[in-house]
């Protein structure tokens, strides 16, 4: 697997270099130093787009997991895990997750568990939220890890405003879109949906 790994990484810098022109780099440098830097670009290009449209829109569409889900966009585009299926309903169930495990434990309105601290309340959201995007991932086969962040984010009341909600998945959504751009430049088959294995 970690050989099948490392030459997936290899074809998507070689594609993107020889896209680009550049395919001498390859050559010429430690390929592990290639893919350092394509995803030095690509991660955090993709970060700091959204953030522009945070900074222009003044809303939260930049939140912590998203830093993982671009790890694994751009380390390991054609894993399951990955795949704008995967990711999209990952963090779509995080986020439902999240919001019900507030709503169950009343705490829908309370700060965040940062300004006030945990206490009970904020423990059973939290072990709620994050049970549940699990058991749910798993049932679904739509593993993603980084949404277990995105319900714990919610649960824990860093975004807790329903409203906050379909920003957050705008958000998710727009960096899997550029995935998916930055990946078949590259000559990668990043899917359009679903991994090769789910079509199995």
């Amino acid at each position: 697997m970690s050989e099948q790994n490392d030459r997936l990484r290899q074809q998507l810098v070689g594609g993107l270099l020889r896209q680009l022109h550049l395919d001498v780099m390859s050559q010429r440098f430690n390929p592990r130093l290639v893919l350092a830097l394509f995803n030095l670009v690509n991660g955090g290009l993709s970060i700091a787009l959204i953030a522009i449209v945070a900074l222009i829109t003044q809303q939260s569409f930049i939140f912590p997991s998203l830093g993982a889900t671009a790890f694994l966009l751009f380390h390991l585009p054609l894993a399951e895990a990955a795949s704008p299926r995967n990711v999209l309903s990952g963090h779509v169930i995080g986020v439902l997750c999240g919001w019900a495990a507030l709503w169950i434990c009343g705490l829908d309105d309370a700060p965040a568990a940062f300004l006030t601290g945990v206490e009970w309340p904020r423990v059973v959201a939290a072990s709620l939220s994050l049970g549940f995007t699990s058991a749910l991932m798993i049932l679904l086969r739509v593993a993603h890890p980084p949404a277990g962040a995105t319900a714990l984010i919610v649960s824990l009341g860093l975004m807790h405003e329903l409203q906050q909600l379909p920003v957050l998945i705008s958000a998710v959504a727009l960096l899997v879109a550029q995935a998916f751009i930055i990946n078949r430049v590259a000559g990668i088959p990043y899917p359009l949906w679903r991994s090769e294995k789910q079509n199995h």
